[in-house]
């Protein structure tokens, strides 16, 4: 048997428990790191919580008798990838990471790339008043000081304090459409919008509306993938890879 750790939070960590659900010699653990009060549950067995960094997570990997593990977190949930990497490597496990692709311009795209949020913060007074932003929850503390700008928040749950003086929060889990993100933000007049380089399908609309809108985008870049480490793009990949890890087990 080989029991597989999915470390998840996403549609491909899902779609990948979906997909090895029922697979002989494979039992799944996916694991949610509980920042969504309300998260979309994979099927099969799901630990939810941390670890305890890559100390703990290399215990509970030995614990329970783990074969491989594969981190399909968010992109930019670059802690949980350097704990996941360092506990591999002291396990001696095989690690791969599921990553879906970035986003790429397109012809009509304004985009301007950042390297932070910060970075983001810093470039918005002078790209208009009314801002769209889409980084999520915990990243409003970054704008608070932005005093001369409205925005408009969009996150699955509330954010945390400290908000931006003129902030309208909007609680909303995607997929989106394009001809409902042309209405919120023709509705709220929106100048700019604010982006995570997140990549996949269900929050792409905001984009293609942004470029009909003729409306400049802030894009921070994703954080580095760590180097070594086996990567693939789509669950079909990573559903081939077990299969090598398992045969080689065998």
């Amino acid at each position: 048997m080989l029991n597989v750790l999915v470390l998840g939070g996403t549609d491909e960590a899902r779609r990948l428990a979906a997909a090895l659900a029922g697979r002989p010699g494979t039992h799944v653990v996916s694991s949610l790191a509980g920042r969504v009060r309300d998260p979309k549950l994979p099927v099969g067995e799901v630990h939810e919580g941390g670890f305890g960094g890559p100390d703990g997570l290399a215990a509970w990997l030995a614990e329970r008798r783990i074969g491989a593990v594969v981190d399909a977190t968010h992109p930019f949930a670059a802690r949980m990838t350097a704990s996941a990497v360092e506990a591999a490597r002291r396990t001696g496990l095989p690690l791969l990471i599921l990553r879906r692709p970035g986003w790429q311009a397109g012809p009509g795209d304004d985009w301007r790339p950042v390297p932070s949020l910060e970075a983001a913060a810093g470039l918005l007074p002078a790209l208009g008043e009314r801002v769209f932003l889409t980084t999520g929850r915990r990243s409003l503390p970054v704008f608070a000081d932005l005093d001369g700008l409205w925005f408009l928040a969009r996150s699955v749950d509330p954010p945390e304090p400290p908000l931006p003086r003129r902030t309208e929060v909007l609680l909303s889990r995607g997929p989106f459409t394009r001809e409902g993100e042309l209405a919120l933000m023709r509705g709220h007049r929106i100048d700019v919008l604010v982006t995570k380089d997140s990549g996949g399908e269900m929050t792409t609309a905001k984009l293609h509306a942004a470029r009909e809108l003729g409306l400049p985008v802030v894009v921070v870049r994703r954080p580095p993938a760590p180097g070594g480490v086996p990567a693939v793009p789509t669950v079909e990949e990573a559903v081939a890879w077990l299969e090598t890890v398992s045969g080689a087990a065998g």
